[in-house]
């Protein structure tokens, strides 16, 4: 029987996972993350007050103690800061990914080892079993819809260890219906869309709030002027709705296929499969973090981005890569079997071994020309950036 910290969002999910818990016979605490308080209201719905309401509610009903945490300074210093640095770089960052790592796993994990419990639970749709050694791996989540392991493509062993995901053996359907047979206040409340424990709000209107508009041009291939746009952190790589260019005759749709930063242009091209710059086989990953051992050079799974299948391809770690179970190592190169849509800079690529997670890493500069060597990072149209939160 463990002392188990579970992550509460006021959600059906973290509900499901603390009844789990519960019914397993450990001794559980529920506890919501104070992460964010939009008090202004200038970035729309952020629900935090009633997501608190719900989450103590379902506490009630278990017959469990309740804490919010407060974690707004770690959370505004190795997330949001992390999130506007990207942006205003120009590469588009993943803070679902980051607050896993630095939050979830990181700060709260902290406060819950600090305050007596063994281990944190959660919500997510992924797994984690243990190795003959003692060691633990992350898995997929049974429910492939709603499968979540590449939002804990960051996390190392010693987060691994102090973690359970109760509902990751689950499809969706049955956590709903474990939901209402438990008689759970959340049971019927619709999943939240918005970032990560911030509540329902859009990523445009977040980056409204907090990064400065800064007008450019939009160019096709060639150079020629076709609009102009608010800023190029409020677009990304492959973005075909909201560019504000209108299709050819031929209703052919442009899409966003790269960004100049030194010259605030917005680079697009009609959205077909020879576009230049859209497809790339290979890219280099940079602050790459192993849930275990790092793999040796060879052929994996990818996932180059959430909801992506994962797809065939080759890992090329650095030389001076090191494979501590709990070290960062400095990067390599990924080679995908197949072109892949617009790879992005700033977004994260979880690696794979059938249905375990091995680890991953952020794009940092992707090379779109058919069988040439990876750029340099920060060249090649793309941008250097680091997990940890610092744009470079």
């Amino acid at each position: 029987m463990a002392n188990v910290l579970v992550a509460m969002s006021g959600g059906v999910d973290s509900s499901v996972a603390a009844a789990l818990m519960v019914r397993a016979g450990h001794r559980v605490t529920g506890a919501y993350m104070k992460n964010w308080i939009n008090e202004e209201n200038v970035i729309g719905d952020c629900p935090w007050q009633q997501d608190i309401v719900d989450a103590r509610a379902v506490a009630d009903h278990l017959g469990i103690g309740f804490q919010v945490v407060n974690l707004m300074d770690s959370y505004r210093s190795r997330v949001v800061d992390y999130l506007l640095a990207g942006y205003r770089q120009g590469v588009t960052p993943n803070p679902d990914v980051m607050c896993n790592r630095e939050i979830k796993f990181g700060a709260f994990l902290e406060f819950a080892l600090a305050e007596g419990y063994d281990t944190v639970a959660t919500g997510h749709y992924a797994r984690r079993r243990q190795r003959p050694d003692g060691s633990f791996e992350l898995l997929r989540g049974v429910d492939r819809n709603k499968d979540q392991s590449y939002f804990l493509a960051l996390l190392q062993q010693h987060q691994v260890a102090a973690a359970e995901f109760p509902v990751g053996d689950l499809p969706k359907p049955e956590v709903r219906r474990l939901a209402h047979e438990l008689g759970l206040p959340t049971a019927a409340k619709k999943d939240s869309q918005g970032i990560c424990f911030i509540g329902n709000v859009k990523m445009r209107d977040f980056l409204a709030a907090f990064v400065e508009d800064s007008p450019g041009d939009i160019v096709d291939l060639e150079g020629r002027v076709l609009g102009r746009h608010r800023g190029l952190h409020f677009y990304t790589l492959g973005q075909r709705k909201g560019i504000g260019v209108p299709s050819n005759a031929y209703r052919e749709a442009y899409v966003v296929v790269a960004k100049r930063g030194p010259e605030n242009q917005l680079v697009v091209a009609f959205d077909r499969p020879d576009a230049p710059l859209l497809y790339a086989q290979r890219c280099r990953l940079e602050s790459m973090s192993w849930v275990g051992q790092a793999p040796p050079p060879g052929p994996l799974g990818a996932m180059p981005r959430y909801r992506a299948p994962v797809v065939p391809a080759r890992w090329q770690p650095d030389a001076d890569g090191e494979d501590d179970v709990d070290e960062v190592t400095a990067g390599g190169t990924v080679v995908f079997e197949q072109p892949q849509r617009a790879l992005t800079p700033g977004q994260v690529c979880a690696l794979y071994d059938g249905e375990v997670l091995l680890g991953g890493g952020v794009f940092a500069a992707i090379d779109s020309r058919a069988g040439g060597a990876p750029p340099a990072a920060g060249q090649g149209g793309a941008v250097a950036v680091t997990a940890g939160g610092s744009a470079v």
